[in-house]
């Protein structure tokens, strides 16, 4: 019991915050919140990523939903290849200052933590933009549920693999 009061007391002790991080995490958050606002004015459609690639890839779209689907995933991988071009960083990661970090698994680890999201999104019938993003500005019910599941599923995962496995800090 003692090393958890020691980790809380080093949290509470450390003298400064990277505001940069904060600052950078609003602004993407009030952009990913725009084109989910964009998408619905223009389009009528949840900007449900699960939903947008599951139409793209197992749906056989028409011509019309092909080319906004294909748009909106090219505008989610250009954010960070247009960073790497202009920043001169070769990975997001590898920057000094990094939010995220270089990844604490392999590449093996991550095709699995990867197909274990797609299967929660199948059996949650979303993702995380979907129900959280979307959902809950429309005050759904069931994406509230979905979105609470997502955030205690990932809350019971960070102290098992932290605290009971002894992963990454």
């Amino acid at each position: 019991m003692k090393k958890y009061a020691r980790a809380r007391i080093e949290i509470i002790r450390r003298d400064s915050v990277n505001w940069s991080a904060n600052i950078q995490g609003l602004i993407g958050g009030g952009f990913i919140g725009l084109s989910a606002v964009f998408l619905m004015a223009t389009l009528g459609r949840v900007a449900g990523i699960s939903g947008i690639l599951a139409g793209l890839f197992l749906d056989r779209p028409n011509r019309d939903e092909l080319g906004w689907r294909l748009m909106f995933l090219l505008g989610l991988v250009s954010g960070p290849l247009l960073l790497m071009l202009v920043g001169g960083v070769s990975n997001v990661a590898d920057s000094p200052q990094a939010v995220i970090g270089a990844p604490s698994g392999g590449v093996l680890l991550m095709l699995v933590a990867g197909l274990l999201v797609g299967i929660g999104t199948g059996v949650g019938s979303g993702c995380t933009s979907g129900h959280g993003v979307c959902g809950l500005a429309r005050l759904s019910q069931r994406s509230l549920v979905a979105t609470l599941v997502f955030l205690l599923a990932a809350m019971v995962v960070v102290f098992l693999t932290r605290h009971v496995i002894g992963g990454a800090p």
